[in-house]
């Protein structure tokens, strides 16, 4: 390779054992002696109103404390209210434009756009709409869960009580 070039993605720019063989099949771990690739994949879950694709998490990486995907939300889809029990989540908004209802009972709005950041803080009510009607949103979301799923509940935007025994 010569200076200025950068290794295929998946590969090792070593020799020895952190020059490991390349995992083809999409959602298929790639480890490197501690760096690991997903390869792109479909669609890993629908949950919501919204498309995930196989990412990042504690299901196909030893991750600890992180996980991280890709999530689509079709035109006029919504991801009703839930709440992330005990952990962050960070947004990256790659197309489209997402409108959070969020707070006590959902009384807030707001309007992220394609090149917005956005952070929740652990235990915020939020529903998540696209009010597009031809416009998917794209959104890279990062999770400092690994389990992705399980520290999620479902929220009553009426009573402003968390459902009990829900768990997504």
């Amino acid at each position: 390779m010569s200076a200025g070039e950068m290794p295929e993605a998946g590969h090792s720019t070593g020799s020895g054992s952190g020059a490991g063989p390349r995992a083809d099949k999409p959602g298929t771990p790639d480890g490197h002696d501690g760096i690991h690739t997903i390869r792109a994949s479909g669609i890993h879950r629908g949950w919501n109103g919204i498309h995930y694709k196989t990412g990042l998490s504690a299901k196909n990486v030893p991750a600890r404390d992180l996980s991280m995907n890709v999530a689509r939300i079709p035109p006029g889809g919504v991801a009703f209210a839930h709440i992330h029990v005990d952990f962050e989540v960070m947004l990256y908004i790659l197309e489209g434009t997402v409108r959070h209802d969020f707070g006590p009972n959902l009384r807030h709005s707001i309007i992220n756009h394609a090149g917005d950041f956005i952070f929740i803080e652990p235990g915020v009510p939020h529903e998540v709409y696209n009010d597009s009607d031809t416009e998917d949103v794209v959104a890279v979301v990062a999770r400092s869960d690994a389990s992705e799923w399980e520290n999620i509940v479902d929220y009553d935007r009426e009573t402003g009580k968390v459902i009990e025994n829900s768990s997504v």
